[in-house]
Formats: structure tokens, C-alpha cells, sequence
């Protein structure tokens, strides 16, 4: 993922983005800590979403098992200015208390991760209780009806049939994905986690299937179609051919 402060990587980014800036600011303000809140980002990378948390002014502890990733993120968050508030650390949702504070942050982002842990019912479990009492927790994975989709749409039709069929949601031995997952799959996991679903929301649903020509060389269109995809989010109908899938809960 991009940085959600691009433009044309907002099309990437920009649902997920702005539900995550309501929900810290809530959170900000029922802490009453002055607004800077403890965020981790399990899996968070080169700070795709890291830094620009941290320009809102918020503590982010980044954890990752890449150590070319951590690095960029380093470099990333001083090109930003946010070096002091964002810390990266080597490790895995496995192994997450190795490695950080159990029930230490205000907000946890799992975004990219569940696709690809062996378990991901014992990585939402820990994300869960890495979280503070009523913290927030952000998630995003692959959805599997925008996989069958985009499949379906190249002419891979067979592969598509596949991804239906499969427990994981593959399409095939080269698929570089190793799981997707439904609405009610990913929201069932979230609630058996022991958090409330507060809101889900389709990421993608039209962005990947746009020429992107098109968005670059007709004015206006960029704009139309960010317009277009916060739309179409929250509709249940456009859940199933989202090409992720976010979902936004909170601790009791």
C-alpha cells in the first residue's frame, strides 16, 4: 500500500484512511491524554499507514518481521518530520509480547497480516489483547469475491471457479495469495475475538478495475471516482466483489 497522503495512491487507500482518522479522533477524545494516542501497527511495514498516523501526532510502534521494511520506515519517518513518535521493531503476530507491551495501546492496526499468519484466529486474539480497555482495532484483508472478480474479468475463468470453491479462497498453486476472506468471515473472527463490530467497509471495489489511464488523463476523474468508492464502502451489496476488506471494532 501507499502513503494515504498521495493523491493516486488515495484511490488505494482513502476508505480505509478516513475511517481510521475518525476512529483515532474519537478515541483521542475519550482519552482525554491530550489527543496523542499509543497506536500499534502489527505488520505495519515501511509505515504505509505509520506515518501518517504519527503526523496526526499520535505514538506509533510499528512491528514487523521484515528488517529491509523497518528500515524504510525509518528513513520514511524522518523524511516526515514524525521520527520521535514512530518506533519500529522487529517481530510477528505470533510472537507479538516478545516483542511489545500486552494491553499497552490505545489502537491497534492489523492491516495485511491475517492473510498470511498460520493461524489467523490466535493473530486476531493477540492483536486483541495488545489493546487497552475500549481501544480500537483496525483490520484489513483480502477479500475473496474481488479475487473471483478480477480473475473472472482477465478470462481466467477456471481460476476464478477455483477461488470460489477453495476453503482459503485461492485460485490456483501460483496464487500469491495465501488466504482471503468474506465479510462474515473476517467480521466472525473479529467478534469471536471478543470485540464489537462497529462497521464494515469494502476497499477497492471499482479502483483496481478502472483503466488507470483513465483516472490519469480525464479531468475530474480521480476526484469521481475517490467520490464513488466511499459511495459504495458501506453497502453490503458491494462487500462481495471488494478486493479487501475492512472492519473496524472495539474492545469492551
Amino acid at each position: 500500500m501507499s502513503d494515504p497522503q498521495r493523491p493516486r495512491a488515495s484511490l488505494r487507500t482513502a476508505v480505509v484512511w478516513e475511517v481510521l482518522k475518525d476512529a483515532l479522533d474519537r478515541r483521542a477524545k475519550a482519552t482525554g491524554r491530550d489527543g496523542a494516542l499509543d497506536v500499534l501497527d502489527t505488520g505495519g511495514g515501511s509505515g504505509n499507514f505509520a506515518v501518517p498516523v504519527a503526523r496526526l501526532g499520535h505514538r506509533v510502534t510499528v512491528v514487523d518481521p521484515s528488517p529491509n521494511a523497518l528500515f524504510a520506515l525509518e528513513r520514511r519517518a524522518a523524511e516526515a518530520g514524525v521520527a520521535e513518535r514512530v518506533r519500529g521493531v522487529q517481530g510477528d503476530a505470533h510472537g507479538l509480547f516478545d516483542v511489545v507491551e500486552r494491553g499497552g495501546y490505545d489502537a491497534v492496526l492489523c492491516h495485511g497480516v491475517l492473510e498470511y499468519v498460520d493461524d489467523p484466529a490466535e493473530g486476531l486474539r493477540n492483536a486483541v489483547a495488545a489493546l487497552r480497555p475500549a481501544g480500537t482495532l483496525s483490520v484489513l484483508a483480502a477479500g475473496l469475491g474481488g479475487a473471483v472478480l478480477a480473475r473472472a474479468l482477465a478470462g481466467h475463468f477456471t481460476e476464478a471457479r477455483q477461488a470460489l470453491a477453495d476453503p482459503e479462497g485461492r485460485w490456483g498453486a501460483g496464487d500469491p495469495m495465501p488466504r482471503r476472506f468474506t465479510a462474515d468471515q473476517l467480521t466472525e473472527l473479529v467478534a469471536g475475538a471478543g470485540l464489537e463490530v462497529g462497521a464494515v467497509h469494502g476497499v477497492r471495489v471499482f479502483a483496481d478495475l478502472v483503466p488507470g489511464v483513465l483516472v490519469d488523463t480525464e479531468p475530474g476523474a480521480l476526484d469521481a471516482l475517490l467520490q464513488l468508492e466511499a459511495a459504495a464502502a458501506e453497502l453490503p451489496a458491494f462487500h462481495s466483489v471488494a478486493t479487501q476488506l475492512h472492519v473496524l471494532a472495539e474492545r469492551d
